[in-house]
């Protein structure tokens, strides 16, 4: 999951800087190159919208991602009876971290998009959306460290279950995860 959401950050952050850079080429063009000035405020609006959508997809892929292995990692430490101060205690934790910036991330996402759709319609001051714009960016970026950081944490989680799961299962005389699954796979055929 930490390349995938390396991979989407920079995507994501390569759509932010496009966005941000597009909206201020296109403040800038005079009102006498109308045609300009329209075609360049149309590619903003497109790539805000598409920058707004796939910042809530990234980030609301965090909370999925932290929910399904908070929840799979309880649901082992009930199964193996794992002590809950270790390894559950620890998704819970990661997973109260992590969600703080990734809703911000969203909000933020949310809120300058449509304070941009207020200065179109010349509703709001076209400062808002800029200062708002420029609070996205940063943002998102505070978020994508703290998400990556929490990800990785919990790459090392999840290895340290199975781990332990592995170690029960070998007290118990039982075969190890991969030769169980390597036995199931087999029956399915």
């Amino acid at each position: 999951m930490t390349r995938l959401f390396a991979v989407l950050a920079v995507l994501l952050s390569i759509l932010l800087l496009a966005t941000f850079g597009v909206g201020w080429w296109s403040f800038f063009i005079p009102v006498e190159n109308a045609e300009l000035k329209k075609d360049i405020f149309l590619t903003h609006f497109y790539l805000g919208l598409t920058t707004a959508i796939v910042g809530l997809l990234v980030h609301c892929l965090i909370f999925t991602y932290f929910l399904g292995t908070g929840r799979w990692v309880k649901e082992v430490g009930i199964a193996y009876k794992l002590k809950d101060a270790d390894l559950p205690k620890t998704t819970r934790e990661l997973k109260r971290r992590v969600f703080p910036a990734a809703l911000y991330a969203m909000l933020i996402c949310i809120v300058t998009a449509a304070a941009g759709a207020g200065a179109q319609l010349q509703a709001w001051h076209w400062s808002v959306h800029a200062v708002l714009a420029v609070f996205t960016l940063l943002i998102n970026f505070w978020a994508f460290r703290v998400e990556f950081a929490c990800l990785s944490e919990n790459s090392q989680v999840l290895v340290a279950v199975l781990d332990e799961v592995d170690r029960i299962r070998a007290e118990m005389g039982l075969v190890s995860n991969a030769e169980a699954l390597a036995e199931q796979a087999g029956d399915d055929r």
